[in-house]
């Protein structure tokens, strides 16, 4: 997206070891040399989840997602974490890297043709905890992060519909409303904005509504 892309450009980064990591965090930029951090870490004890995460990202970018703790854009080849993920103390060097490693996986399924299809979204996900749980069993008292893993693959591996586009979408709005406060923005301005986009939304139905299909030429 343009908006993507334009606060992309006003983000501060720089290189390591090819991959440009960035944040549109201002001074001192605690998310960025925890990034930094994460990235040591995979590269000190798994070089090859290292040379994985250089070779299909060109990107790994801290800023504010409204429906993730992180994802993959395939657009910017980026992997892009939420800054309200990597900032607390409670969040540790050992989770972004993981979160790193799954991120960089989603790429590489990417540059192999398998798209994020709804239909093949439980699957995609299986295969990159699959990879993030191989990491984690390199890294030093881990047990807890590697159980944590091993029960979000354990919930991925059954019948629910969380991978749905309905349930993007509703996690998504709902995203945006809680990143909206998180920046200050005031209830009854969200509240006015959401109506807003409700009554354009309906407009929107109407025109292609009364519109009938598209004429023959």
């Amino acid at each position: 997206m343009a908006v993507d892309r334009l606060s992309l450009w006003f983000s501060t980064g720089r290189d390591i070891d090819g991959l440009w990591v960035g944040t549109t965090e201002s001074k001192p930029q605690p998310g960025l040399r925890r990034v930094e951090d994460a990235l040591q870490l995979i590269k000190r004890h798994d070089s090859l989840h290292y040379s994985r995460v250089i070779h299909n990202l060109e990107r790994i970018w801290v800023h504010l997602l409204p429906n993730a703790r992180a994802c993959y854009d395939p657009s910017l080849k980026a992997c892009e974490l939420d800054e309200r993920f990597v900032l607390p103390e409670t969040t540790t060097l050992e989770q972004i890297a993981s979160t790193i490693v799954h991120e960089a996986t989603h790429a590489k399924l990417e540059r192999w043709g398998i798209s994020y299809d709804e239909k093949e979204r439980s699957r995609i996900e299986a295969v990159c905890l699959r990879r993030e749980l191989h990491f984690i069993a390199k890294l030093p008292h881990s047990e807890p992060l590697r159980e944590e893993r091993a029960r979000t693959l354990e919930w991925c591996d059954s019948d629910h519909d969380y991978f749905s586009n309905v349930s993007f979408q509703q996690r998504y709005h709902q995203g945006v409303v809680e990143t909206a406060r998180y920046v200050g923005i005031p209830d009854w301005l969200i509240r006015l904005l959401l109506k807003v986009r409700a009554v354009v939304s309906r407009v929107h139905r109407l025109v292609h509504h009364f519109a009938g299909p598209p004429r023959q030429a």
